[in-house]
């Protein structure tokens, strides 16, 4: 069957201690972890992909893990077409797409969801105050998903909550540097 690899595509508007942990712990679990940043079509997003792409570049070289690559490269705002793209460029067939519990019922609703069922296994990874229903597990069961619920603990942050209420603890060391000179996400106003 072959070695298992992570595709770990997110918002990270701005990457948060979150998305570091879930790298983390995805090196731990997958022979390699693929990271990239898209634009989810369904929020409205605070940063250009470039300057969020940029930070998730920096966390992940920060890391220097070898089992963690950044490769901007297969983003796209639809699921399908980066998991087509990374197949593609790494010849590979044994994929596991990682999402957010917060995001699961949605899948159902994605831009060819019936092809991207076919082509990977979701890693679903639990936030507080999203657990996966038993409705949407049937779903997932009644539409033959191949997934799996991660034990990936992670901190109780999202970008979203970073953003309206940002305090710098809540990012990675090595973004908050460039998110203060930048001054993204209206750092003026961050609390130390």
């Amino acid at each position: 069957m072959g070695k298992r690899i992570a595709l770990f595509g997110t918002s990270a508007d701005p990457p948060t201690i979150g998305h570091k942990k879930i790298l983390e712990e995805l090196s731990k679990i997958y022979a390699l972890t693929i990271g990239y940043v898209s634009n989810n079509p369904n929020k409205n997003h605070k940063e250009d992909i470039s300057i969020r792409s940029q930070l998730l570049k920096t966390l992940i070289e920060d890391l220097d893990n070898p089992k963690i690559l950044f490769n901007q490269s297969i983003s796209s705002q639809w699921a399908v077409e980066s998991i087509k793209k990374c197949k593609r460029i790494y010849e590979l067939n044994n994929l596991d797409f990682v999402i957010g519990s917060d995001l699961v019922k949605d899948i159902f609703y994605w831009k060819n969801f019936d092809k991207i069922t076919d082509e990977v296994s979701f890693l679903v990874i639990l936030r507080e105050g999203y657990p996966v229903e038993s409705n949407t597990l049937k779903m997932l069961e009644t539409y033959k998903v191949k997934f799996k619920i991660s034990t990936i603990k992670i901190p109780n942050i999202s970008s979203s909550k970073l953003r309206s209420n940002f305090n710098y603890s809540n990012l990675p060391t090595s973004l908050i540097e460039i998110v203060k000179t930048n001054n993204l996400y209206e750092s003026t106003k961050l609390v130390e």
